[in-house]
């Protein structure tokens, strides 16, 4: 049997706040939309189409740029509309889903129940979760106004699977400007009998701001959590100053290297890279290629925190130490945070710089050279 999906993501999402629709924010590391998008790829669908704001279509198609294959068509001003602007660019299948953008928390495994249920002889049929929790009528101002018997009731969620005729048939019989809260109560209120199946909690919806941290809590049982460890060592040399960790300190000498020689940076940037298990600095930047005499270290740790993003994977910390005699750190301490924060677009309550000596033994003791170690804890894909 054929199977087609509609992705919904034309909302604002206001609600959630941001300066872009809720479905194009990252959660975990990933934007909204592709957590759908990418189970529906591996459910084996023979076509998705995406509905989004007129507004967005540039955003929508960035944010699937990874996804070959999947169209992008303008919604319309109700849900209803922009599911049936997505069914007329589907065209027919067997089974066709409809996805709300706002629920990423999409697994295959309910691709297939809700499959099953189609194929045993079901028309409509959706994920729904029982109410446990009790259920009171309120007025305007809060006051309790009577109970709701909640033994009957079910949260109804997405994705909505139907079979292809009967969806087609209750959107043709639907006036244009009809408007429903989904498409089970569409296909309903066009005769067709409706079921539902056991839902699932990952299933909830994107509404508020605070609803992207109880999901990420929900998904990360699907997380492996990795840590990486970078060091790095540099002579001193003639110069004014060091680059460490994106600020400039005064000194009275500098440090040897072929970039910018910031052994913070550097060393935060193995620390990076063994988290992913993608080597060290040297494969990525060789310091025999010429491109890199004098670089600044920061195009480095760029390159790291793109190799993240495409991992699909988040930092959570990061944790630099500085090991020298000289220059005194501290001073600097704040403003080293506050950069390696930025570059990393991390709050800069993840972000550690610090500093030891080695109480004059070794190199660094001498005064030849300063050193850095640096720790990273990622959250990845298990």
């Amino acid at each position: 049997m054929s199977m087609g999906a509609v992705i919904v993501a034309a909302g604002e999402g206001s609600r959630a706040g941001g300066k872009i629709p809720k479905q194009y924010s990252l959660l975990l590391g990933k934007p909204v939309l592709m957590w759908s998008v990418e189970a529906l790829q591996r459910a084996k669908l023979d076509k998705i189409i995406v509905t989004v704001g007129p507004d967005h279509a540039d955003l929508a198609r960035a944010t699937l740029a990874a996804a070959p294959g999947v169209e992008v068509v303008p919604g319309g001003p109700t849900r209803t509309a922009s599911v049936r602007a997505g069914l007329a660019a589907l065209g027919p299948h067997d089974i066709v889903f409809v996805h709300d953008a706002a629920r990423p928390g999409l697994e295959p495994s309910m691709i297939g129940a809700l499959r099953d249920k189609i194929e045993a002889g079901a028309g409509a049929v959706a994920p729904a979760l029982s109410v446990v929790d009790a259920l009171r009528r309120t007025d305007p101002d809060g006051r309790i106004i009577g109970e709701v018997e909640r033994v009957a009731l079910v949260a109804v969620q997405t994705p909505q699977a139907f079979r292809g005729e009967v969806l087609a048939a209750a959107y043709g019989a639907a006036p244009a400007e009809a408007a429903f809260t989904d498409d089970l109560s569409l296909v309903a209120a066009h005769g067709c009998e409706t079921v539902v199946i056991a839902g699932d909690p990952r299933l909830m919806k994107l509404t508020y701001a605070e609803d992207f941290a109880m999901l990420e809590r929900l998904l990360g049982a699907s997380l492996a959590t990795c840590v990486g460890t970078g060091f790095d060592a540099h002579r001193f040399g003639d110069g004014d100053h060091l680059m460490l960790c994106g600020v400039r300190v005064p000194h009275t000498r500098g440090l040897i290297g072929h970039s910018d020689a910031d052994v913070g940076w550097h060393a935060l940037v193995d620390a990076l890279l063994g988290a992913l298990g993608e080597g060290d600095i040297g494969r990525h930047f060789p310091p025999s290629d010429p491109q890199w005499k004098g670089a600044s270290s920061e195009v480095f740790l760029s390159h790291a925190r793109k190799l993240v993003e495409n991992a699909k994977a988040r930092i959570n910390h990061v944790d630099i130490t500085l090991i020298c005699e000289a220059p005194k750190i501290s001073p600097y301490r704040e403003l080293m945070r506050a950069r390696t924060a930025e570059a990393l677009a991390l709050p800069l309550s993840r972000v550690s710089v610090k500093a030891t000596t080695t109480e004059q033994m070794g190199f660094a003791g001498r005064e030849e050279g300063l050193a850095a170690q640096a720790v990273a804890t990622l959250e990845r894909p298990g």
